[in-house]
């Protein structure tokens, strides 16, 4: 399966919104980071967005974002090639599906305490095509 990496540099909070609001579907979750606490995973965007890293996935398409400045640096990976918005990152990416499983809230590992929201999640491998090395890991919401 071939697939799409790219990138896009929007200029406010306001903008990363518009950009999410424009990929979001009924099925994307969002998983935002501060640096003091996670979101967990959501069905919608929390009230208290903009984080300074997060990221908003489906079954087709991951974004990331980054705060750089009051900017914000946005990756997506993608199955589909319909985003004109983003600066192609390489050319020939194919990707591989994988099971994803969401530790329990007893676990100890970190971070702790993430509820699963009844979210069925998988990953989805980036791989270069010429070589073979995977440089992405994103996350897919399951039908």
């Amino acid at each position: 399966m071939s697939a799409f990496v790219g990138t896009k540099r929007v200029t406010s909070a306001q903008a990363l919104q518009d950009l999410l609001n424009q990929y979001a579907t009924s099925k994307s979750r969002y998983f935002l980071r501060w640096a003091h606490r996670v979101s967990g995973f959501e069905s919608t965007l929390p009230e208290d967005f903009p984080s300074p890293e997060g990221q908003m996935f489906d079954g087709d398409r991951e974004l990331r974002w980054k705060q750089q400045g009051s900017q914000f640096e946005v990756l997506i990976l993608s199955t589909r090639k319909e985003t004109p918005a983003f600066e192609p990152v390489g050319e020939d990416w194919t990707v591989q599906k994988r099971k994803a499983y969401v530790y329990p809230a007893t676990e100890t590992r970190l971070p702790q305490g993430i509820a699963d929201r009844q979210v069925n999640i998988s990953q989805r491998y980036f791989h270069n095509a010429k070589t073979a090395i995977v440089h992405f890991v994103a996350l897919t919401v399951e039908a």
